[in-house]
């Protein structure tokens, strides 16, 4: 099996580890559905901005990774790590988040307000791709890029913008709550 593989497999069953261990850490906690959901929610808005934080600056482990000439089983696992982290980020963005959930408290977390606000965040983050590839565009007149480069800076690019959007309208949101 490829490194490339492995490192992909390992991090998605450390993000589900570390899902088993919030679950696990919650389990007496007494709260009705709607308390849930409003903890979580506003947990949420604490965490998405830290996620969009971690994921930008994961992005220096990839420049330096590109600099680094010899290909080596360290890269892969990096490239997968990434690609792990922007699989989950990209299904939090477009589903519910808070998988391991009951339905009632996914239904209550996901209002009205939370889905134009996620909505909000992905048309930004939309945006944001399509003008990073314009600069891409203008930048191959002077400078050949290879196609995975590209893939991997509009993919973060857009990924990033979305979360930090969509965070923004999250915490304001709570806050004027």
């Amino acid at each position: 099996m490829k490194s490339f593989t492995i490192g992909l497999v390992l991090g998605l069953v450390a993000v589900l580890a570390i899902a088993v261990a919030m679950k696990w850490r919650q389990r007496n906690l007494p709260m009705s559905v709607a308390e849930k959901a409003e903890y979580l929610g506003k947990r949420r808005a604490r965490m998405l901005p830290a996620l969009a934080i971690i994921y930008i600056t994961q992005q220096a482990s990839y420049i330096t990774l590109q600099q680094d000439a010899a290909h080596r089983a360290v890269n892969d696992a990096k490239i997968s790590a990434w690609l792990a982290l922007s699989i989950i980020l990209l299904l939090a963005l477009s589903a519910k988040w808070f998988w391991f959930e009951r339905k009632e408290v996914r239904d209550l977390l996901d209002d009205e307000n939370t889905r134009a606000n996620r909505s909000d965040g992905m048309r930004f983050g939309f945006i944001f791709a399509m003008l990073t590839c314009i600069v891409i565009y203008f930048i191959t007149m002077f400078e050949p890029v290879n196609g995975r480069d590209v893939v991997h800076i509009v993919m973060s690019d857009g990924l990033g913008a979305a979360l930090i959007r969509w965070g923004w309208l999250e915490r304001v949101a709570h806050r004027d709550a």
